[in-house]
């Protein structure tokens, strides 16, 4: 069966003639563009899915969100200085600004200075976002769903949260956790506003080519844990878990870190699959246990190799032990995805990606 049969089956509760394997290679192919080692577009152009059929890994994740947002009625402007990227929203309530750090190292970018910092921007964030409208965006999906052909399946996403869009790129869980004690009334408001922007945009999310759709929360249950999900996002998740499984497509929720906590309640929303699940030793549930707190069937849980496991940091003889014991496990239900949790890193090592679809051949034969 080819990769997409495989999954396509396993998303419909069937089995397959072996458990999936899909992997998150983005990340590691932008580090070998921004290298030189690959052309500078590759993760665009159909090379880069063949690259997955060389390394026999299925497709399903480039993130990409089928939508513009223009922000309105504000005087917006962006600049770079050096590796640090500035962005400045000037709004009649208050002035927003926030930096970007490129990391050479690491190929990757964090923010330095936070867009939200405080409660006294909390009604210019509201002023933003009342004033940001968006627009379909679906040229790439269209181009990127031909290019997929068997290798997999065509994954769009939706906004954020709005609690998640605060935690992950605007504000930090600092700064969210006093704004939420100092001043709950305005934060809660605030945070409607958010939505109902978010709103309006998976709305055109949900138009789009996509077949799959992510809420790419970044969840981790140490930091977001059931209260502030029970507050402020299943809600959101349900909703649009709903909404997605019921226009004929795949909803899916991104849960990368700690899992003991989340798990669980997240499983209750319709969500369809939990994606990037971190499994113990570098999270904190073993893949034996997951089904313990997911008892629903009908849920698809992704993941179950951490991305450590494809550096030379864990040796070759674990690496092996690790993923043919998840194969194991895994193979006996077909709810189950083999993936990588959450991403192979710069320094991973192409033999061991490959190494994966081998022992995949070879013990992923459902029982």
């Amino acid at each position: 069966m080819t990769p997409r049969q495989r999954v396509l089956a396993v998303l419909h509760g069937k089995k397959a003639d072996r458990v999936p394997w899909f992997g998150d290679l983005d990340y590691w192919a932008s580090s070998l563009a921004a290298s030189g080692k690959k052309q500078s577009d590759f993760v665009r152009r159909e090379h880069y899915i063949d690259w997955h059929r060389e390394l026999g890994v299925g497709f399903y994740l480039q993130g990409y969100f089928p939508f513009k947002t223009i922000v309105e009625n504000c005087k917006c402007s962006e600049w770079k200085e050096g590796n640090r990227r500035y962005r400045r929203i000037e709004t009649p309530k208050g002035i927003l600004r926030e930096c970007w750090t490129y990391i050479p190292e690491a190929f990757t970018e964090a923010p330095t200075e936070h867009l939200l910092k405080s409660r006294s921007d909390l009604a210019a964030y509201r002023y933003m976002h009342e004033n940001t409208r968006y627009e379909p965006d679906y040229d790439f999906a269209f181009e990127r769903i031909a290019q997929v052909g068997d290798m997999g399946i065509l994954l769009c996403y939706l906004p954020k949260s709005p609690l998640m869009q605060m935690v992950a790129l605007d504000a930090g869980i600092m700064a969210v956790t006093m704004m939420n004690f100092d001043e709950p009334d305005e934060f809660s408001q605030t945070l409607a506003v958010v939505r109902k922007s978010h709103d309006t945009a998976a709305e055109i999310a949900l138009k789009s080519p996509a077949e799959a759709l992510m809420i790419p929360e970044n969840l981790s249950s140490e930091v977001v844990g059931p209260k502030f999900f029970e507050s402020y996002m299943r809600d959101y998740h349900t909703r649009w878990a709903h909404n997605i499984n019921t226009a004929g497509k795949y909803s899916f929720v991104h849960l990368d870190g700690t899992l003991k906590g989340l798990l669980r309640l997240e499983a209750q929303t319709g969500i369809k699959v939990i994606e990037a699940m971190t499994p113990s030793p570098v999270g904190d549930l073993a893949v034996s246990r997951w089904s313990d707190e997911v008892q629903n069937d009908d849920t698809v849980l992704w993941g179950g190799i951490p991305g450590v496991y494809f550096t030379s940091h864990t040796p070759e003889n674990e690496f092996e032990r690790h993923v043919i014991e998840t194969l194991n496990i895994m193979k006996q239900q077909p709810r189950y995805v083999l993936g990588v949790a959450d991403q192979v890193p710069p320094d991973g090592i192409e033999g061991r990606v490959r190494r994966v679809g081998e022992l995949v051949e070879k013990y992923g034969a459902y029982c």
